[in-house]
């Protein structure tokens, strides 16, 4: 019976060692060493104190500022402990009041703005954490915020233009605009 345990254990053993402190050290030494920002959460600074990360959305309610996708996380929204969508399907009357009040509330804070909203100030992401917005959700606020700091329409839209990410590698992904990144970027002209 020996025979066989003993050596079941040292593998074990050896293979706890390797899968559970060596691989990890050595991955996590690698990511500090090539993506030191993305390893340490992508966490934003201002005047040296962390805001925030570029990987998780807040929520700005204000109109002064931009605002992001809506968040589906409960118990409140942005919750990275929670992360997921709401898993309501389009026929559902929940996902249907939602996406209502959220017009309404988009329409309320800007009702001289007639053009069409961008489905991503309306509708949660997957994961309910999206930081961005697409350029289109950006360039639709940029009047509102505009007019609330006031700032010139210019200035604001050349903010975004300067804050865009475009396709990686040209063809994958949409252009978009970090929200957090956009609006400390707004907070440092005043």
């Amino acid at each position: 019976m020996t025979a066989i345990v003993r050596p079941a254990v040292v593998l074990f053993l050896i293979l706890t060692a390797l899968t559970g402190v060596v691989y990890p050290l050595v991955v996590t030494g690698i990511a500090q060493t090539v993506f030191p920002s993305q390893a340490g959460g992508s966490i934003l600074l201002e005047n040296g104190k962390p805001v925030g990360s570029a990987l998780i959305g807040q929520s700005f309610r204000e109109a002064r500022h931009f605002w992001g996708r809506p968040s589906a996380t409960a118990p409140q929204p942005y919750n990275g402990l929670a992360s997921g969508g709401s898993n309501l399907g389009p026929l559902n009357p929940a996902l249907t009041e939602g996406v209502k009040s959220r017009i309404e509330a988009l329409r309320a804070a800007d009702p001289a703005n007639k053009a069409p909203i961008p489905v991503d100030l309306v509708t949660a992401s997957a994961s309910g954490l999206d930081p961005d917005i697409s350029l289109a959700a950006a360039y639709y606020q940029a009047a509102r915020v505009a007019r609330e700091r006031g700032l010139q329409p210019d200035a604001v839209t050349a903010l975004i233009a300067a804050h865009a990410h475009q396709r990686w590698l040209g063809i994958l992904g949409e252009p978009r605009v970090n929200v957090l990144e956009l609006n400390l970027a707004l907070d440092g002209l005043e």
